[in-house]
């Protein structure tokens, strides 16, 4: 169990951070065509795997559109937007903003997912929704640089996974 903040006040996660350097765990997320995606499938590809609450908010939007500009320069690297959104939010986001080169998943069928990376939060106003976050992961599925967001409703550092994502293999 973790903590971050949501507008200063303190808010609990549920599960564990996986540790730097070891296997990501596997996940089941759906696409925004309601396609389930795993991460097994993106094996032998650079990744970086964000987490937001909701493309709905400004910040989230605004990470979205900075990741995806990384991407449309970076085509080695995948990059997973996972939030809580349904697939049909996520897709009406990504046609109005022009976002079409990270991949955006939902965890609309199961929560797992936020447990196995320490992010679902569990208390507060916005309980059942991902904390921010910023994991960078080789071929191999290996963890090379994580970042949880301490204020969820400030942006992470991207120019340190950025980095470390353009020098993986």
């Amino acid at each position: 169990m973790g903590q971050v903040t949501f507008k200063g006040k303190p808010v609990q996660t549920a599960g564990h951070t996986p540790a730097l350097h070891t296997k990501a765990p596997d996940f089941k997320l759906v696409d925004k065509d309601l396609h389930d995606r795993t991460l097994h499938e993106f094996h032998g590809k650079k990744k970086i795997l964000a987490t937001v609450p909701s493309l709905d908010t400004s910040v989230c939007s605004t990470m979205t559109k900075h990741l995806n500009e990384f991407a449309k320069k970076h085509p080695d690297v995948v990059i997973l937007v996972v939030s809580a959104d349904l697939p049909f939010a996520q897709k009406r986001f990504c046609e109005a903003e022009g976002v079409h080169n990270v991949v955006t998943c939902s965890m609309m069928r199961d929560k797992e997912f936020g447990k196995s990376f320490g992010l679902l939060i569990q208390d507060g106003p916005i309980s059942g929704l991902l904390a921010r976050s910023l994991f960078v992961l080789d071929g191999k599925d290996h963890i090379l640089y994580e970042e949880i967001v301490s204020e969820i409703t400030q942006e992470p550092n991207y120019h340190k996974a950025f980095e470390i994502a353009s020098h993986a293999k």
